[in-house]
């Protein structure tokens, strides 16, 4: 496959969990570094929420340190993104990246999936 295929968004109420997966296998890209990132409604910017390197090695944003989770099945090759005490601050749309280096210019970029969070 040409980009990463994500999938698991949805609506979910504020302090609930949600996962979002993000299938890589056969891919043509790069997978040593993988990860992902958000934009807001109506923002123009995506940011980063986290990575995640091909030794296992994570990084995270401050918005969303220990709510967030990046894990990854190598068998399976599907990255995720475990989201705990969803805040309203929170609903975007997801996108999965993946590449040879950890930087936004080495992305391969998947089309993204909506999370919703609501009062």
């Amino acid at each position: 496959q040409e980009q990463p295929v994500e999938s698991g968004g949805g609506s979910v109420q504020a302090g609930g969990s949600l996962k979002l997966s993000c299938v890589v296998s056969g891919s043509t890209f790069s997978t040593d570094c993988m990860g992902w990132f958000r934009q807001a409604p109506g923002k123009e910017q995506r940011n980063r929420v986290g990575i995640i390197r091909s030794d296992g090695s994570t990084e995270y944003e401050e918005p969303v340190k220990g709510r967030f989770t990046i894990s990854k099945d190598n068998a399976n090759e599907t990255l995720y993104l475990q989201m705990d005490s969803l805040e309203l601050d929170d609903t975007a749309t997801y996108y999965c990246v993946a590449g040879p280096y950890c930087g936004v210019y080495y992305y391969t970029w998947g089309q993204g999936t909506q999370v919703t969070v609501s009062s």
